[in-house]
C-alpha cells in the first residue's frame, strides 16, 4: 500500500483559546507574519515577508522588533526565595546584585539539563526566571513544597518584547532617553512608559546588541493589550528613522552565535558540562543544589561528548527539519546536527552538534550526511563560529 507524501506547506496552526495570544499579536499580524509556532502555550512569530537570509542581513545591519512573550517568567518571592533559586542551579548566586541578569543552567537529580534560562534579581527576596520552553514553574513549586520553603511562585503577566540589532541603542535612546546607554550587558533598569514601570534589560537571543522590555500591563487584560499596542506603536514610529522591521529569533544568527535551543541542541539526556557550561557549575562551593552529587561524579569522570560547531560543504542547507548524522573518516557515527543552515557570511553550511570526545578537537575533519543523503566534507570548529 502506498502512502502520500505530506505537503507541509498546507499545514495550518489551529488557533484556539488553549493557545495564548500576546498583547502584541494584533500588531504582529498587521505586520504580515507568515508563520507561528507555539512555545509555553503561547504564540511565537517564526517569519515575516523576508526570507531567513534577508532577515539575517537586516538584523546584522539595522534593528528589529520581536514579540518573544513566550519567554514566560517564573516569579519567586518570599523569605526563602534566594535559597530556592540556589537549589535550582549549580551557578552560585551568592554575590548576585539587584539589577543583574545571570545565565543559569537548571539541572535535575541526575545533572540532566532541564533548561538554561536567564535569572533576573529584582530584589533580595524577588527573582524572575525567564524561560523559553520547559516546566520550570512546576519543578520549582515541587521543590518548594517538598522542602517546606517560605516562598510564593507564580507566572506573572509579563510579556518580553525584544529590540535587536546594531541600531537598537539609538532607537531605545530616542524613546527612553540617555539612561538607556548606561545599561550594561546582562543588566537591567526600570523605565517609565505612560505612567507604568517597565524593566528593560540589555540582552536578547541574538549575537547583536539589543534590549528586552519585560512588558507588564494592567491587571485588566484588555487594558494590557491596549498598553502593549501603544508600546509597539511607539517603538515602530520611532524606528522608522532606523529602518526597523518586525522579526523573530533568526536561525542563522543563533547558530553562528552558538546559542543553544532547549529540545533541539540539548535535552535532559545532556549535562551542563557537555553543553560547555563548565564555568557556571560551582560544585566545589558549599551551597546545595539539586544534582550536586551527580554533577561532581561527572566532573570527576569527564564527559564523553561536547557541543561543537560544524562547518560543512554541499549546496546551501535549508533549516534542518531532521538531524544530520556526522561520521568519522572510518564511518563511525560521532554526532548529529540538530540545528543547521547555510551561513551567507561564512559561505558554508553550519550546524551545532554534540561530538564524541575522540573527535571533538577543533580542526578535526568529519563527514556530514546532508538532507539528500549525500556525504559532505566537514570540520569541527569553535563556538561562536569564527567571523
Amino acid at each position: 500500500m502506498g502512502y502520500k507524501v505530506l505537503d507541509k506547506s498546507n499545514i495550518k496552526l489551529n488557533m484556539s483559546r488553549r493557545i495564548r495570544r500576546t498583547p502584541f499579536t494584533n500588531k504582529v499580524e498587521q505586520c504580515g507574519v507568515s508563520d507561528f509556532t507555539v512555545v509555553n502555550h503561547m504564540l511565537l512569530p517564526k517569519g515575516f515577508k523576508n526570507s531567513i537570509e534577508e532577515d539575517y542581513w537586516h538584523l546584522s545591519q539595522h534593528v528589529q522588533i520581536w514579540d518573544v512573550s513566550c519567554q514566560r517568567q517564573v516569579q519567586i518571592t518570599g523569605p526563602d526565595a534566594q535559597k530556592l533559586v540556589q537549589t535550582l542551579t549549580p551557578r552560585s548566586i551568592k554575590n548576585m546584585e539587584t539589577g543583574k541578569c545571570f545565565y543559569i543552567p537548571i539541572i535535575d537529580e541526575n545533572a540532566g539539563m532541564i533548561n538554561d534560562p536567564v535569572l533576573l534579581k529584582l530584589d533580595d527576596d524577588m527573582f524572575w526566571i525567564s524561560i523559553a520552553d520547559s516546566d520550570i514553574l512546576l519543578w520549582a513549586k515541587g521543590l518548594a513544597l517538598g522542602s517546606n520553603l517560605n516562598v510564593n511562585i507564580i507566572e506573572p503577566d509579563v510579556y518580553p518584547l525584544a529590540i535587536q540589532g546594531p541600531k537598537s541603542e539609538a532607537l531605545m535612546t530616542n524613546i527612553f532617553g540617555d539612561e538607556i546607554k548606561k545599561i550594561k550587558f546582562f543588566n537591567f533598569k526600570i523605565f517609565d512608559f505612560l505612567g507604568t514601570k517597565q524593566i528593560i534589560a540589555r540582552s536578547g537571543y541574538s549575537k547583536e546588541d539589543g534590549f528586552e522590555i519585560y512588558f507588564k500591563g494592567h491587571e485588566d487584560h484588555f487594558d494590557s493589550i491596549q498598553l502593549g499596542e501603544q508600546l509597539w506603536d511607539t517603538i515602530w514610529k520611532a524606528g522608522q528613522n532606523f529602518n526597523i522591521l518586525p522579526g523573530c529569533p533568526n536561525l542563522i544568527d543563533r547558530i553562528e552565535a552558538g546559542l543553544m535551543s532547549y529540545g533541539n541542541d540539548f535535552t535532559k539526556e545532556n549535562n551542563p558540562l557537555e553543553c560547555n557550561l563548565d564555568k557556571y557549575c560551582n560544585s566545589k562551593e558549599a551551597h546545595y543544589f539539586i544534582g550536586k552529587d551527580a554533577l561532581r561524579k561527572i566532573q570527576s569522570a569527564g564527559v564523553k561528548q561536547k557541543m561543537r560547531g560544524i562547518i560543512f560543504d554541499g549546496k546551501p542547507c535549508a533549516p534542518t527539519g531532521k538531524p544530520l548524522p556526522i561520521y568519522s573518516k572510518n564511518n563511525e557515527k560521532i554526532g548529529q546536527i540538530a540545528s543547521g543552515i547555510y551561513s551567507p557570511k561564512i559561505k558554508k553550511n553550519i550546524g551545532l552538534s554534540m561530538i564524541l570526545k575522540k573527535y571533538w578537537e577543533i580542526g578535526q575533519n568529519v563527514i556530514v550526511e546532508d538532507l539528500d543523503g549525500n556525504k559532505q566534507k566537514g570540520i569541527i570548529t569553535t563556538l561562536p563560529f569564527p567571523k
